[in-house]
């Protein structure tokens, strides 16, 4: 099985800042993994550079075979699929969720002038059903609901057929019910084996969907465990990383996280 994403020995340095410190990790294909930490971790900042939008301070980083800084990054980001508020930012609200998944295909935000194919339409309202977006194909992107808004741009992410796919935060900000709606979605989908490589970040292991095999926690910038979810995801390691007494419980292929009282 070969790496899709390889750090070594990899700092992000700003205004004498490390935001990541020394980190080596690697994910290889097929795996599904969740970076946990508190704010300021440096969640963000590790998805960025696995996204080749943000280069190393020093070390390190091979992205689906390729070495930053000697790779024409242009070629590479189309291999990579992104669902995040900076990429939901900078579509534009009148368009359509169709259209919006369909710009994906030419690594576009906004439509111009293209002409889309027949597969490509196609191709854009399957993965738009598969996260229940059939509904609204035709209704603004600027009108959605939150929950609405994150399946079209997990859908619009896999758009492009990606060989890794990121998620930064897919959950922040939905009520019970679009969380639960959101994580049976990201469940079918990191149980398909077709799927591609997964990595995301969330502050919450209720967030975490079956199907996910390894999670990486992460404070102030520093590793403090990586590996197979069902070995790392423990409670002294929990409490480590979010600094406070922790207790994770799995039920029924799901995580659950709760403090424990004062004295």
């Amino acid at each position: 099985m070969s790496d899709v994403l390889e750090l070594v020995d990899v700092s992000v340095v700003r205004e004498g800042r490390a935001l990541v410190d020394q980190v080596s990790w690697s994910v290889k294909e097929g795996e599904r993994w969740v970076i946990l930490g508190p704010n300021g971790a440096g969640k963000t900042t590790l998805l960025n550079v696995a996204s080749s939008y943000l280069f190393p301070s020093k070390g390190e980083v091979t992205v689906l075979g390729d070495t930053l800084g000697k790779v024409d990054v242009f070629e590479l980001r189309p291999r990579i699929g992104i669902a995040g508020i900076a990429v939901a930012d900078k579509l534009p609200k009148r368009q359509t969720v169709l259209q919006t998944v369909l710009t994906a295909a030419y690594g576009m935000t906004a439509t111009w002038n293209e002409d889309y194919d027949e597969v490509d339409e196609q191709r854009a309202r399957a993965f738009l059903d598969r996260l229940g977006m059939t509904d609204y194909l035709d209704r603004r992107f600027g009108t959605l609901s939150e929950g609405e808004r994150k399946r079209t741009m997990i859908a619009r992410a896999l758009m492009t057929d990606p060989e890794l796919l990121l998620l930064d935060e897919p959950a922040a900000g939905l009520d019970l019910g679009g969380r639960e709606d959101l994580v049976r979605r990201l469940g079918r989908l990191a149980q398909d084996p077709i799927a591609p490589s997964m990595l995301m970040v969330t502050h919450h292991v209720e967030e975490i969907a079956p199907g996910f095999t390894h999670v990486l926690m992460i404070r102030q910038g520093q590793v403090l465990a990586a590996g197979p979810i069902e070995l790392e995801l423990t409670s002294r390691n929990l409490s480590r990383c979010f600094g406070l007494p922790l207790v994770v419980e799995q039920t029924v292929g799901r995580w659950t996280a709760h403090g424990l009282p004062l004295a």
